[in-house]
């Protein structure tokens, strides 16, 4: 026994002096750099896509060694039947998830746009690895709760990292249709002809093409001038005509827009291009409506898609204008202009006006039909290259790019193939994972000023305290008791658009331990205007804590004894203040 104790504890000192040692090495070895995890429980590089699996072991080691502050669910299945992961972020020991206010975040919708779930994973990390080490980041997981899904389309987020496809493809998840309307279902989809996992274009010889090869960089394709023979045409994207109708690439999977089936101002498809059947009959966005509905504490929500460097915010559509009012608009807008100023490159923009008409979007629907204040990021802006900002496909930047700073990683060189349609031709072009994704040494710093931004609309939501509470003798035995409510941040407990269709309960404000004889909203202190709460008036209904400012509450109450102030919002968390 006396050997088998003294194994144990040699073994257990060398363990504990090793540890000993690999935190000494560490400090030993690397000097922090501000604002960013020095020695992470959960190591990850963040200039890489991660698959489905990377993601999950990410996720289940955040869940394991921040136990306090990281819990880890699934809210429904994908259509092909993965799950659909959310990491709830928030300081557990300081409150219940739900008793805070919640802010959503979720990424990759749209299944090409793959850093979106890249940068909400970044952000889940970074609240839990900065805990303990910034006031500020304790601070906010102590006062708000954090929903994060990475992947909200995690069947096609997979398909478009390990199969061929192009930059753009699938946009959907993974339910196939018939595009070509011939009654066979996904017979014609895209063919990787040269098998390098990336479906790039062909183009071909031809006397009347209208494309010649730079003589200085023959990657390059210039057209000619309106008098000039061209030399090559443009074929399309890499194909074969597998069906025989005489179009190649014209039945891949699904062409249904995710974005475009959420349940406010639903189109059908013949006015909304992608819309399919009807709202949420995409099974990965009725699992989210069914979460976000479940939790009514979430006050503001972020998505994130690609390409632009825009912070978008509804309507989608003009048809929606009136649903967007200019009290909130004000607050959509201090929000988005102070993120401006820490985004290089990116611009605040309205998605109608500025974009493009989108019925039945997801942004749409959170604020139209829940009252979130929420706002849609494209990401990835070419002015992230060489700040010139010349967009998405401009060939002589993405060129100069693959140069000087990919050295030839982005683009796949010409060469000859035969075609069993056109004859020879040749294959080449930028890569899947060029042009609207991040390289790998941008990831991070644009994952950073992502989160940083969700993290200050995260910090907006409301926090509301109880304040200058004062009691005026009434004589008889009876006392004013007069409670101001303060909201501390810019977002108020309920929205303009909350409130115009009563979608979340009114706040309640409530007395214990003093005897109520009458309760009532002060409408204005100076010149004592009261609105009196008849029934249960120890409870006061509050219709709205403003952002930046104050309801103020009194009740009549008989005795001397001590009592408590509670304040219960479903969006503004609670507050207590005790004589």
């Amino acid at each position: 026994m006396k050997f088998k104790n003294w194994i144990y504890t040699t073994a257990l000192g060398l363990a504990i002096g090793f540890a000993g040692i690999q935190e000494t090495n560490a400090q030993e070895k690397y000097f922090r750099a501000i604002g960013t995890p020095h020695n992470p429980k959960v190591p990850v590089s963040w200039n890489r896509y991660h698959t489905n699996l990377a993601l999950e072991e990410i996720m289940k080691d955040m869940a394991k060694k921040h136990p306090d502050l990281v819990k880890l669910e699934s809210i429904g299945k994908s259509f092909q039947g993965n799950d659909i992961w959310v990491l709830i972020v928030t300081d557990f020991k300081a409150g219940k998830a739900e008793d805070k206010p919640g802010m959503w975040i979720d990424g990759n919708i749209h299944s090409n746009e793959i850093q979106g779930t890249e940068f909400t994973l970044y952000t889940a990390w970074y609240l839990s690895e900065m805990y303990g080490e910034l006031e500020f980041i304790t601070q906010l997981l102590k006062d708000k709760t954090f929903y994060i899904a990475p992947t909200i389309n995690p069947d096609a987020h997979d398909n478009f990292i390990k199969e061929p496809n192009t930059l753009n493809s699938p946009r959907s998840g993974m339910m196939n249709m018939d595009d070509d309307g011939d009654g066979v279902i996904g017979e014609d989809p895209f063919d990787d002809i040269n098998k390098d996992g990336h479906i790039t274009m062909m183009i071909r010889k031809s006397p009347t093409g209208r494309f010649v090869k730079d003589q200085m960089d023959p990657r390059k394709l210039i057209m000619v001038a309106p008098d000039q023979k061209g030399e090559y045409e443009m074929l399309g994207f890499e194909g074969i005509d597998n069906d025989g109708d005489g179009e190649i690439n014209d039945d891949a999977i699904g062409y249904y827009d995710p974005n475009r089936d959420w349940g406010w101002n639903w189109q059908p498809d013949y006015v909304q291009r992608g819309a399919w059947k009807y709202p949420f009959s995409v099974p990965e966005n009725k699992a989210v409506m069914e979460y976000v509905m479940k939790h009514p504490n979430i006050a503001a929500a972020q998505s994130y898609h690609n390409y632009g460097g825009m912070i978008l915010r509804g309507p989608g559509a003009e048809e929606d204008l009136g649903t967007y009012n200019q009290t909130d608009i004000r607050i959509y807008d201090a929000i988005a202009k102070k993120g401006e100023e820490f985004m290089p490159g990116y611009k605040y923009l309205v998605v109608y006006k500025d974009l493009y008409s989108v019925f039945g979007g997801q942004l749409d629907w959170f604020y139209g039909g829940r009252g979130i204040f929420t706002y849609s990021n494209e990401l990835m802006t070419s002015y992230l290259y060489v700040h010139k900002n010349a967009g998405r496909g401009n060939q002589d930047e993405q060129m100069m790019v693959d140069t000087y700073l990919t050295f030839g990683d982005a683009f796949v060189n010409w060469a000859e193939y035969d075609h069993p349609q056109y004859g020879k031709i040749e294959v080449g072009g930028f890569k899947k994972n060029f042009g609207r994704l991040h390289p790998g040494f941008l990831l991070e710093q644009d994952a950073h000023r992502n989160a940083a931004f969700t993290i200050l609309h995260g910090y907006h939501t409301p926090k509301l305290s109880v304040m200058d509470v004062k009691e005026e003798d009434l004589g008889g035995g009876l006392k004013a008791v007069t409670a101001t409510i303060y909201n501390e941040r810019l977002i108020p407990t309920h929205s303009s658009q909350d409130l115009k269709y009563k979608i979340e309960r009114p706040d309640y404000v409530s007395i214990t331990g003093a005897k109520v004889v009458a309760g009532f909203v002060v409408d204005n202190e100076d010149f004592n205007r009261l609105s009196e709460q008849k029934t249960n008036p120890e409870k006061i209904s509050v219709d709205n804590i403003p952002g930046m400012g104050a309801v103020k509450v009194r009740w009549i109450v008989s005795g001397n004894s001590s009592y408590s102030i509670n304040v219960d919002s479903a969006k503004g968390g609670k507050a207590s203040w005790k004589k």
